[in-house]
């Protein structure tokens, strides 16, 4: 039964359950109680108002920081909306409002039933760095080099040269110089593993000849990528996305969102810090003398981070693919970089055993995106193999040498 909007109520509205996906706290229930009947109704006259204004004020410079360092993309499409929502409130013909609206068409697709808003202003970094691997990794580089060739510039345009203005620490932002986006160079937002799939990709590429690929990536500016990725690293040994940890897990209390958990700090991820330990890997073996020993701690405490983080069961759960055939993929591929191998590292064999034992009778893998959700391995309905979980488990059993060892099923 509908409702109109008009006979909404709402306090009523306030706690509707509908689509509580991650329930709250009775902390937050608290607190979001007392701030909305008690601190609002103080806020809203003097002198509880001027402390209001200057709140609104700073809270409004960091979000034009934040629209002007990203060319008004924004980290995503949900403070895309809001910050876009405060410069109209803020000034409804201002600048700042008229730059927004453009970039609106980043985030917008049309699909069969209608317009979606995507999760990112894209992938196209990130993608186009696998393309590179994977296309080298076939020895056919020559032969498409002229795809390599664009997908290489791209790569060199995308990379960020500049840190944001200020002082970043008032900021609460990270060094971005010489890090790769997700998405685009307007984006600008540095992250962990995306810097470390550039590098790997523009490393690759400087391999091949000149005539093929183009003129590589400038010395200064790998270095300034290996700069990014060793001030990324955490105490723990283990590599967030866009910044380092910096507060404490207990903050969840107070997290606000009704459909993600583990969103108000930035945890550090299997998969960041295998694309870390790959990158830096990569990277030494071309320029060996450049700042070895922090290179080489970093992966020695990166790789002991993966291990620590594995399950009793041998796998990692997967933060940012579905799921755990991905983090075995990344935890495998980590602890190889890193110098290990299937004959010498319990957690390379625990994880193969996990795998394995993951493997359907048609000789692939098909994981659903419940693994995500229950945290708990789960087949698609019918047990129906799928192309990609089979790739990323098949790449990680070659890597760690499974295929010397097992004939049958997929391998």
């Amino acid at each position: 039964m509908s409702q109109s909007f008009e006979t909404n109520s709402p306090n009523e509205e306030w706690e509707s359950i509908e689509d509580l996906y991650y329930p709250h706290s009775l902390v937050q229930d608290i607190l979001w109680a007392s701030l909305h009947k008690v601190l609002e109704p103080i806020l809203g006259h003097w002198p509880g108002n001027k402390l209001r204004e200057k709140a609104l004020c700073t809270v409004m410079q960091h979000v034009h920081y934040e629209d002007e360092n990203t060319r008004y993309i924004c980290i995503g499409p949900v403070n895309k909306v809001l910050n876009m929502l405060c410069c109209w409130i803020e000034d409804p013909n201002s600048e700042a409002f008229k730059l927004h609206i453009p970039r609106i068409f980043d985030y917008l697709w049309i699909a069969e039933d209608g317009m979606k808003m995507q999760g990112y202003n894209g992938s196209q970094l990130w993608d186009t760095s696998f393309a590179v691997q994977a296309i080298i990794s076939t020895n056919l580089g020559e032969e498409y080099g002229l795809t390599l060739r664009k997908a290489h510039e791209f790569i060199k345009n995308s990379q960020v040269l500049e840190d944001c203005p200020g002082d970043l620490k008032f900021w609460y932002r990270h060094i971005s110089k010489g890090a790769w986006p997700f998405s685009t160079a307007d984006h600008g937002w540095p992250i962990s593993d995306c810097t470390a799939e550039g590098l790997k990709a523009v490393l690759l590429l400087s391999k091949l000849s000149l005539e093929t690929v183009g003129e590589p990536l400038d010395m200064e500016q790998l270095f300034d990528a290996v700069n990014v990725i060793l001030s990324l690293q955490n105490a723990d040994g283990g590599f967030a996305t866009y910044e380092l940890t910096r507060s404490y897990r207990w903050v969840e209390l107070i997290n606000p969102a009704e459909t993600f958990g583990d969103i108000v700090i930035d945890y550090p991820y299997a998969e960041c810090t295998s694309a870390a330990i790959q990158a830096l890997t990569s990277f030494k073996k071309l320029y060996p003398e450049h700042r070895r020993h922090e290179i080489e701690n970093c992966i020695s405490k990166a790789a002991k981070f993966i291990e620590d983080i594995q399950a009793p069961d041998g796998s990692w759960y997967g933060s940012w693919g579905v799921c755990f055939t991905y983090g075995g993929w990344f935890g495998i591929k980590g602890l190889i970089a890193a110098g290990n191998t299937y004959s010498n590292c319990p957690c390379i064999r625990k994880a193969c055993d996990y795998l394995l034992s993951k493997e359907l009778g048609s000789g692939g893998w098909g994981e659903s995106y419940l693994s995500c959700q229950n945290k708990v391995y789960t087949n698609l309905p019918g047990d129906k193999p799928h192309n990609v979980n089979t790739a990323w488990a098949m790449l990680a059993l070659i890597d760690a040498g499974q295929v010397k060892l097992e004939t049958g099923g997929a391998i």
